[in-house]
């Protein structure tokens, strides 16, 4: 008989699992439930990270792949370089900032 245990966080996230053979898992996630690490017996681990709109934008393991994401017009998920998602980013606060009629010196100096 195989027997598996899995336990879960309040928000009934899956937290732990562990399979009859041994292999066991663990996740963690932020505040809007999304999973942003897991663990599992034979050493891998997961990175994630997500937009405001809780789109996956990033991913790491622990074996060196990284990779950055955008969103096409069809809200598709596209790799990117960094360096790309870091000038997304920048002409996102760019439009911002220059939308508003006031700004203050701090604010912009995060441009």
């Amino acid at each position: 008989m195989s027997e598996e245990i899995t336990k879960y966080d309040k928000n009934n996230n899956l937290i732990y699992f562990k399979e009859s053979d041994g292999y066991e898992c663990w996740h963690k996630y932020d505040k809007n439930n999304n999973i942003i690490y897991s663990k599992n017996s034979y050493g891998n681990e997961h990175w994630y990270k997500y937009d405001e709109n809780n789109n996956e934008i990033y991913y790491k393991n622990n074996v060196g792949k990284e990779v950055w994401y955008k969103r096409d017009k069809h809200d598709r998920r596209i790799e990117i370089t960094e360096q790309e998602f870091k000038e997304i980013e920048f002409r996102k606060k760019e439009i911002e900032y220059n939308s508003r009629t006031k700004c203050s010196r701090f604010e912009l100096m995060e441009i």
